[in-house]
């Protein structure tokens, strides 16, 4: 059964481009019953923001920017988020902002048994992307769209510099994690493996590095082997992983 999650937006701080891939990429982990986007609706920098809007069912909450240098989008988006909190409405919370303010948010949420999302820039502040359970980078969400529309040799040379490449210290991070699970003879679910690597680094998503799910980026790494097992309760086999 989805769960019931509320989107709060950051306007100031997040382009427009992608919100329908953003609301797509959501709809996998629950059910966004809650949807707002917070901004000074009287700047014309938001104006891209206003078809969309309507389009996927979001709601603005205009909010003025009283002074300058201080970012009263923040501060709506946190009281609303707490109201929401206390509600019992929701069972989890999206957060979509490259923006470290709310970090601190974020942290609250889970403390109070919330599942939290984040969504945002590569720019982001990694303790804004630790508070959260999950954190998915928007680029991904840019490279997943140019792939389901015709590509220019541009859009592909795009795509590729959007594409990270795996380091060693990602590579370490997957074998210490295979080592944490890992059975008498070394092997690990590696259904297993995904969950304990977002725990351990919640932006770690295999689309980072060009692949759509965790076992062909396992794969494409030499230091790791892979068994593919029976399924005696299901049609899909049981993927298995250990370090050579």
């Amino acid at each position: 059964m989805d769960i019931n999650l509320a989107v709060l937006i950051d306007g100031d701080n997040i382009p427009s481009a992608y919100v329908k891939e953003m609301m797509e990429e959501i709809a996998k982990y629950g059910n966004p019953t809650i949807k707002r986007i917070y901004g000074d609706w009287t700047n014309p920098k938001l104006s891209k923001w206003k078809n969309l809007l309507l389009e996927n069912a979001i709601t603005p909450i205009q909010q003025y920017a009283y002074t300058t240098g201080k970012n009263a989008t923040d501060s709506a988006m946190i009281i609303d988020a707490m109201d929401i909190l206390y509600s019992n409405k929701v069972s989890g919370f999206c957060i979509v902002s490259s923006d470290s303010d709310f970090t601190r948010l974020a942290t609250r949420l889970r403390e109070a048994g919330m599942n939290v999302i984040g969504i945002g820039e590569k720019k982001t502040p990694n303790p804004f992307i630790v508070a959260c359970d999950k954190f998915i980078y928007i680029e991904i969400l840019k490279n997943q769209s140019e792939e389901s529309s015709s590509e220019t040799a541009d859009s592909k040379r795009d795509k590729k510099d959007n594409v990270d490449k795996i380091t060693q210290k990602e590579i370490k991070l997957i074998a210490s994690t295979i080592s944490d699970l890992a059975d008498e003879d070394g092997w690990a679910f590696l259904g297993d493996v995904g969950s304990l690597l977002q725990k351990k680094q919640p932006n770690f998503d295999s689309r980072n590095y060009g692949f759509q799910k965790l076992t062909p980026l396992i794969k494409s790494i030499k230091n790791f082997e892979i068994d593919q097992r029976e399924n005696v309760k299901g049609r899909f086999k049981l993927i298995y992983v250990r370090n050579r």
